[in-house]
């Protein structure tokens, strides 16, 4: 019997060849070592992050989500949902909310749920598996797993908008949420101090709408980790992830800049302290090479 078992929802980008899908490896490994039963939500539905906003309405939103939420609850039942995508996990925990505080939203979804034979209760708790290690495992216990001590790397936390806003981390500052920074300093790197652009946007969909604009965003919290003496970037939003990282090129043959700045997730950080090889980790997803983080998982 694992340690600690969770309702898991993957979300899109973690499917094999997607964008994040190194993102579930190293998620999958690091679960190994800390004794994480994820236990996937049977026939999963997109979270409908975007369709709200696209002017798809905001019933066939909610309607998305709380049928994960449903299924969750017919298949796990008792057990947290837990997302490792931020835009899933707000999506999700938003569609929670909502319905808790309207009789009448959750009275249309439930209707549009009966054309599925399902209902929802929206009783289970909605985490970010951020929440999980912290709340559930905490820093110290995080660290006594440690094989390989991340040394020599500086790391900037960028924590993204998703995951601070509206909802945050429990405990955590809105202005400067900490916990990136001290899951970097747990796994034995350094974290650049006063991460000025931690919680800026990235600027999401905007990379295929109006790109100019997001990667104008994605240049300043580049530029801002150059200026802490960063090695890299850790995130735990695979939007933020794949944005800051594929779009360098564009924005060094637009600004005449000469960005080389890895971005990686925080259980690919977790996975190579732990002792997991190159691939276990999901190093061989990256687009730009976190060369010292490289040489640690090979040794």
């Amino acid at each position: 019997m694992a340690k600690k078992e969770y309702s898991f929802y993957p979300g899109c980008s973690s499917q094999k060849a997607a964008s994040g899908s190194n993102y579930q490896v190293s998620v999958d490994s690091m679960c190994d070592v800390l004794d994480i039963q994820l236990n996937t939500i049977p026939d999963w539905n997109c979270c409908s992050a975007s369709i709200g906003y696209a002017e798809g309405g905001e019933l066939p939103r909610l309607a998305l989500s709380a049928r994960n939420m449903a299924l969750s609850e017919q298949h796990n039942a008792g057990q947290d949902i837990v997302a490792t995508c931020a835009a899933c996990w707000l999506a999700t925990r938003e569609t929670k909310d909502r319905l808790l505080h309207s009789e009448h939203l959750m009275k249309e979804t439930n209707e549009a749920l009966a054309a599925a034979g399902l209902n929802v209760k929206a009783n289970q708790n909605v985490r970010h598996m951020v929440e999980v290690l912290i709340e559930d495992f905490g820093y110290d216990a995080l660290g006594k797993h440690v094989k390989k001590p991340l040394e020599g790397i500086k790391i900037a936390g960028y924590v993204g908008c998703q995951t601070n806003r509206p909802f945050g981390i429990q405990g955590e500052s809105f202005e400067n949420p900490k916990y990136l920074d001290k899951l970097v300093e747990t796994m034995g790197a350094e974290p650049v101090e006063n991460y000025q652009k931690k919680v800026s946007c990235c600027g999401g969909a905007l990379a295929f709408s109006e790109p100019e604009k997001s990667q104008a965003l994605i240049k300043d919290i580049i530029e801002a980790a150059y200026d802490g003496g960063a090695d890299m970037i850790v995130t735990p939003c695979p939007v933020c992830q794949m944005n800051v990282e594929v779009y360098q090129d564009q924005i060094n043959s637009k600004y005449k800049t000469k960005f080389k700045m890895p971005v990686v997730y925080y259980s690919t950080l977790m996975s190579v302290a732990y002792g997991k090889d190159f691939k276990q980790s999901g190093l061989d997803g990256q687009v730009i090479a976190p060369n010292k983080l490289n040489a640690i998982a090979k040794k």
